[in-house]
């Protein structure tokens, strides 16, 4: 999916489609600059979705200010994302859970898999990535 079509199906796997799900997290920030994922795990489906459809804007703002890296580099020609799963996802307390996911990918016919721990902290109402541990 390299389009943001309201009724295609959500890249991060919910069985909804983009406008239902993370299209909605997506264009209340390209709309108002408003940060709206209501947990970890939706903020984190909506950030692999914004890879998916290459929205540099969207990612860097949810990472945290403390990790947030100055630029993002743009999708390589050719990168397939082929899925999501998120295998766990934990509210420590109120500001800060873990993701656990393997995210799909396939790039010059090799396929990759990335599989992360990810640190989230919720800052004055909105949930930011931190960092995640790879493995």
């Amino acid at each position: 999916m390299t389009t943001t079509d309201k009724q295609s199906p959500c890249p991060c796997g919910r069985p909804f489609n983009y406008g239902q799900c993370c299209g909605r997290i997506h264009h209340q920030f390209a709309a108002t600059g408003e940060l709206t994922a209501p947990d970890a795990e939706a903020l984190m489906r909506s950030r692999y979705s914004a890879y998916v459809l290459d929205l540099l804007d969207y990612l860097l703002a949810t990472w945290h200010p403390s990790t947030r890296p100055t630029t993002l580099t743009s999708n390589e020609p050719g990168l397939q994302w082929l899925g999501l799963q998120v295998k766990k996802h934990v509210r420590q307390d109120a500001e800060h859970a873990l993701v656990a996911f393997v995210a799909r990918s396939k790039l010059g016919g090799r396929a990759y898999r990335l599989s992360e721990t990810s640190r989230f902290e919720r800052a004055g109402g909105v949930w930011f990535y931190i960092d995640g541990d790879i493995g």
